[in-house]
């Protein structure tokens, strides 16, 4: 149960700043983190020095599996019933009563609007009960800000965000200062894995029965004698911008399928012998776009004095970077070209509370101003920072595709 009872624990003070210098924190103060964008109820603890005192995740992704893709009304009605506990979990677990919390941090944008819904409506009652200040939260904010918990990443830095949901190129420039250079123009990757891992029935075989379809290509590839049995052209190649497009390698595979099904005369749950070389090409594919568009907007960055020359760090996160074969590519390009990749650990990668929470410090840390938060607020597609899509597309930066063969040696 939550409790009302005082508490020992000093509430936060923050100093006012001056001449828009940053705000510091007096006394160590403590944020409690709510995730509810999608089909994971997630809730951490995390305090002002980066320490992380609980958290809870509670998954949804087995039930979600039986309809093929997340379901957003089953998706609601499990939030709704598993708000509650997530946050009194993560309370039990760290030793605190809500009385000891500063301040909470809620997922406000972007999502499924039925989910952020659940989390956002919970929040405004702890704090209207509590009397705690609230911090909306953007949700591919904390994706990208979440790996400073655990590497020495000063602003500027490239970070690439990439999910079921979203593909993007972003510059970081502060904790609250977003350039967006490129996002997907149709599917998401982690989408098109899915798709991909449905039509070609790979929940057929034992070993990815219960995985995600993304995960089920990841393995899938890892098993294949030829990896470049199957070409694949990378898409938007001509197009000097960094936006992407997946859908179209997601039709030459199902023409590949297609074809390979006729030859073995496949039928019913049948699945064609060469599963494991076209999903590894396919994944390849997948690879090189994204290489390609990052090496651009790296480019156009350093171009426009946006990122130091001596100091190039990119940040990988999303649910897709858990993916090790794109990560170690992306790996191989930054040493060719002198760029820091880092990503923060696969937990941190897909939806969870602890980067919510994270953000919610970093943002305390540099601001006194807490938004006032109703479920008008909420929006489903906020996009990340200000457009600066045309600027990339008139400099007209011209980047060769990156080799990735030898990724397999």
């Amino acid at each position: 149960m939550l409790s009302c009872s005082s508490s020992k624990v000093s509430r936060f003070r923050l100093v006012p700043c001056l001449v828009q210098q940053y705000c510091t924190v007096q006394k160590e103060s403590v944020v409690l983190g709510i995730e509810t964008s999608c089909d994971d109820t997630g809730c951490a603890i995390i305090d002002s020095n980066g320490i992380l005192h609980s958290e809870t995740l509670l998954s949804q992704n087995v039930i979600h599996l039986r309809y093929g893709g997340v379901n957003p009304l089953i998706a609601r009605d499990l939030h709704r019933d598993n708000i509650e506990l997530a946050v009194t979990e993560t309370l039990n677990k760290a030793s605190m009563r809500i009385e000891d919390i500063d301040a909470i941090a809620v997922t406000l944008k972007p999502g499924l609007l039925f989910c952020l819904q659940i989390g956002v409506k919970y929040a405004k009652y702890l704090s209207k009960s509590f009397h705690k200040p609230l911090i909306p939260i953007h949700h591919m904010e904390a994706h990208a800000l979440v790996a400073r918990m655990h590497h020495n990443i000063d602003f500027p830095f490239l970070t690439l965000l990439i999910s079921g949901g979203h593909c993007l190129l972003s510059l970081v420039r502060d904790v609250d200062d977003f350039l967006l250079l490129g996002e997907t123009l149709d599917n998401a990757p982690g989408e098109v894995l899915d798709k991909v891992a449905r039509r070609m029935k790979l929940r057929n075989l034992p070993e990815y029965s219960v995985l995600p379809g993304g995960r089920a290509v990841e393995l899938a590839a890892e098993k294949a004698n030829n990896p470049y049995k199957f070409h694949f052209p990378i898409p938007l190649n001509k197009m000097r911008d960094c936006n992407f497009s997946f859908s179209g390698l997601k039709d030459v595979l199902c023409r590949y399928l297609y074809k390979k099904e006729l030859e073995h005369n496949i039928k019913g749950d049948e699945i064609i012998p060469e599963h494991n070389d076209l999903c590894a090409a396919f994944q390849l594919a997948i690879a090189k776009h994204i290489v390609h568009r990052t090496e651009r907007a790296l480019r156009f960055c350093i171009r426009r004095n946006y990122l130091p020359e001596d100091e190039i760090n990119l940040v990988v996160s999303g649910g897709v970077a858990c993916n090790n074969f794109i990560f170690k590519c992306l790996e191989h390009w930054g040493n060719k070209t002198g760029c820091n990749v880092y990503r923060p650990p696969s937990k941190l990668c897909t939806d969870n509370g602890i980067m919510i929470a994270w953000n919610g410090v970093e943002k305390m840390k540099k601001s006194n101003c807490f938004t006032k938060i109703n479920l008008n607020n909420i929006d489903p597609v906020a996009p990340l920072g200000i457009n600066i899509k045309d600027k990339v597309r008139n400099d007209d930066i011209y980047v060769k595709s990156t080799r990735l063969n030898d990724i397999f040696q």
